[in-house]
């Protein structure tokens, strides 16, 4: 296990000196970015689902984490009521979404293989409701000009969402008990194997070791927040839900993922100030790291 995750550290660290050596440049990320979110994702998504048997309990994963992201929203409310406007949505949005696609499927497959990551392919269905619609309204609403925003908007954003769109429609077949033509899979598997390399460069390409020594302060309280609120509701669910260990561990670390890439989009599209955005892709970074050291002590210390 030890050597499966130093080849992880090795393509992020790859990706980070290809862009610090200028071979590569955190523009080229979005391209990566589109072929995973657009092509090598759901192709893994299909491939998964197609070898597994989804149980219906796994149904509850998603609505548990649309529960948690509401609950940890009003949480946030009350605990950053007293800060500034702007600060306090960069906060909310952050708290509210989740790094499933590209930061856990790679760690999650070298743990436990495809059936840790169909456990957490149910988790990103309701993490792409909680980012995509919980956060983008929270960000929107503490931006300067106000919520900007219709419900159609929100709608149109899930729709076009393409890993959201195949989870349901590969869930849907699962169900169904439909099967994909051998042919269609063999594409999809093929396609699928970029997902893993191409996913960790992407996050080294986007690693970035600068801090504002003046974000200190907003950074500690809002990952106090977000760890100490997560690791709690999620130890209690862990020894109260009475569903499998595969499904428990998915909630614990699900609640602990790196905070969802698409806040930074978010942050710009709601034209927050230079000095949020700085914030937002700050705690992006840490995040990442923490949530690396999290999947590396579950590999070693507690499965």
């Amino acid at each position: 296990m030890n050597q499966e995750f130093l080849y992880i550290i090795a393509i992020i660290a790859l990706g980070y000196f290809l862009k610090r050596i200028h071979v590569l440049q955190e523009k080229d990320g979005e391209v990566i970015a589109t072929l995973i979110f657009k092509l090598t994702l759901p192709a893994l998504v299909l491939v998964t689902f197609d070898s597994v048997k989804i149980e219906t309990s796994l149904i509850m994963i998603p609505i548990l984490v649309i529960i948690y992201g509401i609950v940890i929203s009003v949480i946030g409310l009350i605990l950053f009521k007293d800060e500034e406007r702007e600060l306090k949505g960069s906060f909310l949005m952050l708290a509210s979404g989740f790094n499933v696609g590209l930061f856990a499927f790679p760690l999650v497959y070298v743990i436990w293989g495809m059936t840790g990551l169909t456990y957490f392919s149910m988790y990103d269905v309701g993490a792409s409701f909680t980012t995509f619609g919980i956060a983008y309204i929270l960000g929107s609403y503490f931006s300067k000009e106000g919520l900007i925003l219709k419900p159609i908007e929100i709608l149109k954003k899930l729709g076009k969402s393409v890993p959201l769109m195949t989870y349901l429609f590969a869930t849907t077949l699962n169900f169904a008990q439909i099967s994909l033509p051998d042919g269609v899979i063999s594409v999809a598997d093929t396609i699928s194997q970029a997902n893993i390399p191409l996913s960790l460069l992407l996050l080294g390409l986007y690693m970035n070791f600068k801090f504002d020594r003046k974000l200190l302060k907003p950074v500690v309280k809002f990952l106090t927040y977000r760890y100490g609120f997560g690791l709690l509701l999620g130890l209690a669910l862990f020894f109260l839900l009475p569903y499998d260990e595969m499904f428990r561990y998915t909630i614990v670390i699900g609640f602990l993922l790196p905070a969802a890439t698409a806040v930074v989009a978010f942050a710009v599209e709601f034209k927050y100030s230079s000095t949020a955005i700085r914030l937002i892709a700050t705690i992006s970074n840490i995040s990442i790291l923490i949530g690396i050291i999290i999947l590396y002590l579950f590999a070693n210390f507690i499965i």
